[in-house]
C-alpha cells in the first residue's frame, strides 16, 4: 500500500521525505475517513495526506472520465493526472506493485514525480494479460509505455499528431529583430525572439517589443523560417507569427483557461523540459517540439537542473514522440555534431553563433549533417536516464 511505513502527523524532516503510494480506499483508511468515496475527491484526500506530514502521495488506479484508469500524483515538483500510454494495459497487481517500483526509481536517484513516471512505465505492458508467453520489453526503454501527466486536476491530455514537419534544423536565439536579420542571411531558418519583460514595463517598452515581433514576423515570412515569439504569445498571435515558446512555469501559471485559450490561436508550440515529468506534461498539449535542456551546463540563465548530457537527450529523442530540440551550452560544431548525432530535430544556439554569424554558421550545418549521418548508425539510447534533479531528503 504504501513504500515506507508512515503515520499521519509523524515529525521531522524524515516524515515529510516519506512517500505514499496507494489506492484511495487506502488512502480513506490511513486518514480514517470513509466518506470521500467519489473519484472526484482523489486530489484532496492526496493534498490532505501532504498536509499531514507525507512528502508526496500517488493514489493509484482512479478510473477516470473516459474509464481508464489514472494515477493522481501530489508531489513538491509536480501535481496532476498521470495517464497511461494508451494501446496499453495495467498489469495484474495492487498498489504494492507501483509502491515497489517507485521505491525502486527513488533508489536510483529520482525525486517522486520523476520515480511516479518510471513506476507508471513499468506496471503497464503493450500486452494484454492473456498473452503471458510473450516477452515483454524493457519497459523503461519503450516510448510506447511513456505516460502523459496532466497540468491541473482536469484529466485533459491531447495525443501528439502525426504531422510532417520540416526539421528544426539550426535553431537561432536572438534578442532583437536586428540579430534575427543576421541569423536569417546566415541560412539559419528557425528563429526564436526571446525579449524579456523587464520588471516594470512601460508603454514605451511595449510599443517596442511591438515593432520587433512584427519586423521579426515580416522577415521570418519573406524568408520562409518557423519563428518563435517566446513568452508574449498573445502578441504573437496578433501579429501572426507562426509559433511561440513557453517554459512550463508560464503554461502552469495560464490554468486551464489560458492554456486553452492559447490552444485556440493556432501557434505552433514549443515548451521546455528538464525532467520526466515535464516532458509527460509537455506531451499532453500537443506541441511542435520539446525542448531537451541544459545538454551542457550554461551560463544563459541559472536554474536548479543538473545537465542532462548525450545519455538524457538520447533518451528525451527515443521516447518523446515529437521533435526534440537540444538546447544549453551549445557553444561550437562538436556539440551540434553530438547532438545531432542523438536524434536531435534541432539544435539551439546563441552564443555559439558569434557576431558574425555568417561566417560560422556552414561548419554548424555541416556538423548537423554529419552527426545526422551518423545517427543511423548510432547505439541504442542507454535503457534508464539519469536523475536530472538533486534528490534531497
Amino acid at each position: 500500500m504504501i513504500s515506507a511505513d508512515w503515520e499521519p502527523d509523524e515529525a521531522g524532516p524524515a516524515a515529510r521525505a516519506k512517500v505514499i503510494a496507494c489506492s484511495l480506499p487506502e488512502a480513506r483508511q490511513l486518514l480514517g475517513d470513509p466518506f470521500a468515496r467519489d473519484n472526484a475527491f482523489a486530489p484532496a484526500v492526496a493534498r490532505r495526506l501532504r498536509e499531514a506530514g507525507a512528502g508526496a502521495v500517488c493514489i493509484v488506479d482512479v478510473a477516470g472520465p473516459d474509464g481508464r484508469p489514472l494515477h493522481w500524483l501530489d508531489s513538491e515538483h509536480a501535481r496532476g493526472w498521470l495517464a497511461p500510454a494508451t494501446g496499453t494495459v495495467r498489469r495484474s497487481g495492487d498498489s504494492r506493485l507501483f509502491a515497489k517500483h517507485l521505491a525502486a526509481a527513488m533508489g536510483r536517484g529520482f525525486v517522486a514525480a520523476d520515480a511516479a513516471v518510471l513506476a507508471t512505465m513499468a506496471t503497464t505492458s503493450r500486452r494484454p494479460a492473456t498473452d503471458p508467453g510473450a516477452e515483454e520489453p524493457e519497459f523503461v526503454h519503450d516510448p510506447a509505455l511513456l505516460p502523459q501527466l496532466s497540468w491541473g486536476e482536469a484529466a485533459q491530455f491531447a495525443e501528439t499528431a502525426a504531422a510532417a514537419h520540416r526539421r528544426l534544423d539550426l535553431y537561432a536565439i536572438v534578442d532583437s529583430a536586428e540579430r534575427l536579420l543576421q541569423v536569417l542571411a546566415a541560412g539559419v531558418r528557425t528563429v526564436q525572439l526571446r525579449i524579456k519583460t523587464p520588471p516594470a514595463p512601460d508603454a514605451a517598452w511595449h510599443a517596442m517589443l511591438r515593432r520587433e515581433v512584427q519586423r521579426s514576423v515580416g522577415a521570418c515570412e519573406a524568408a520562409g523560417a518557423e519563428l518563435f515569439i517566446n513568452d508574449h504569445w498573445q502578441l504573437a498571435s496578433d501579429l501572426r507569427a507562426h509559433g511561440v515558446h513557453l517554459g512550463q512555469e508560464d503554461l502552469l501559471a495560464l490554468g486551464d483557461a489560458g492554456r486553452s485559450a492559447l490552444q485556440a490561436t493556432g501557434l505552433a508550440l514549443g515548451i521546455s523540459s528538464h525532467s520526466l515529468w515535464e516532458l509527460c506534461r509537455a506531451r499532453t498539449l500537443a506541441p511542435r517540439y520539446i525542448a531537451c535542456g541544459p545538454v551542457w551546463p550554461t551560463l544563459t540563465k541559472a536554474m536548479p537542473w543538473r545537465a542532462q548530457g548525450l545519455d538524457n537527450l538520447s533518451w528525451w529523442c527515443h521516447m518523446a514522440r515529437a521533435p526534440v530540440v537540444a538546447i544549453g551550452g551549445v557553444l561550437g560544431a562538436e556539440q551540434v555534431l553530438d547532438a545531432a548525432r542523438c536524434g536531435a530535430d534541432g539544435v539551439c544556439i546563441v552564443r555559439g553563433l558569434g557576431e558574425h554569424p555568417g561566417r560560422v554558421v556552414p561548419a554548424l550545418q555541416a556538423a548537423l549533417e554529419a552527426g545526422r549521418a551518423q545517427a543511423a548508425t548510432a547505439a541504442t539510447p542507454a535503457a534508464w536516464p539519469h536523475p536530472s534533479l538533486a534528490f534531497t531528503d
